[in-house]
């Protein structure tokens, strides 16, 4: 099953997509959630409750009539992985990690596909980075490895956009992987039956149309299991939390010379049975924001 939050009408909530079209939860359920958190938050009655709707819905609104926002607008937290694909970890002219290295990204840099990506005004050092994320269904503490895999509410593509200086100044990384609209997830949430094995997809990153990064997930240092078990042994996982699982070579800082993104690119990642997640670059807009 795949979920998402759209929008339409000037109206967000939750809905599950069949086919070209998608089923209105708010319509087809209305006794859940529309907001993907909260919805999470119910388990797996909610899933349930959603599936049933959706096979029984007459008709959808069309696809082409909404827009896909991020599936978690408002993630409690965005957890990302470092240095897990060993060649990438050449490319980064680094030694392969003992444990999981793990920083954060700040929720507030989520998008949804189509959504522009800025290029700060602080920095020409931006680069791409395609990558398969995952998100938690249970609130959960403690969690083996062998049993990871009940707290996992599905699978989605990801783009931990990076901007390399300000990301390589400090030991933690957080302030050069958290810029706004630097999370860029979607299209959609698939959940497990719809995938299978989540560490045996193809994974393919394309920059205006040419192809920078081709792996497969079979090639995780620490894969998605192994990520649960660790960050479960400090802190609890609570249902809508992002972790993405890192991302193979290709990245721009890497190639010779370096290729960074500007304004006016296009990045598109798909990742097999997960779709595709696009997103144009451009200037980061010029005025102060005061809220």
């Amino acid at each position: 099953m795949r979920l998402v939050t759209f929008r339409h009408q000037d109206h967000a909530r939750i809905g599950v997509v069949a086919g070209d079209s998608v089923v209105d939860l708010s319509v087809a359920a209305p006794e859940l959630p529309t907001e993907m958190v909260a919805f999470l938050t119910v388990g797996e009655e909610a899933i349930r409750a959603a599936r049933d709707a959706a096979d029984k819905a007459d008709a959808g609104i069309p696809l082409a009539s909404v827009t896909l926002l991020a599936p978690v607008l408002h993630p409690p937290k965005y957890l990302a992985i470092g240095l897990n694909y060993a060649d990438h970890v050449a490319e980064s002219g680094q030694t392969a990690p003992e444990v999981p290295i793990f920083f954060n990204k700040q929720a507030t840099c989520v998008v949804g596909t189509g959504a522009p990506v800025h290029v700060p005004r602080a920095s020409a050092l931006v680069d791409y980075e395609g990558e398969l994320a995952f998100v938690i269904g249970r609130r959960c503490r403690h969690v083996p490895r062998d049993r990871a895999h009940e707290v996992i509410a599905g699978y989605m593509v990801a783009n931990d956009v990076s901007v390399r200086d300000w990301q390589l100044r400090t030991p933690t990384m957080t302030m050069g992987k958290s810029f706004d609209t630097h999370g860029p997830i979607g299209p959609w949430l698939v959940t497990p039956d719809a995938v299978g094995d989540p560490h045996a997809l193809e994974l393919r990153t394309w920059v205006n149309g040419e192809e920078r990064q081709h792996s497969n997930t079979k090639h995780l240092i620490f894969d998605c299991f192994a990520q649960v078990e660790h960050l479960s042994t400090a802190f609890t996982l609570e249902p809508g939390d992002i972790v993405t699982t890192g991302t193979p070579a290709g990245v721009g800082g890497a190639m010779q010379p370096p290729a960074f993104l500007k304004a006016g690119d296009t990045v598109r990642i798909e990742i097999e049975k997960l779709g595709a997640l696009e997103n144009a670059f451009i200037e980061e807009p010029a005025q102060t924001v005061l809220l």
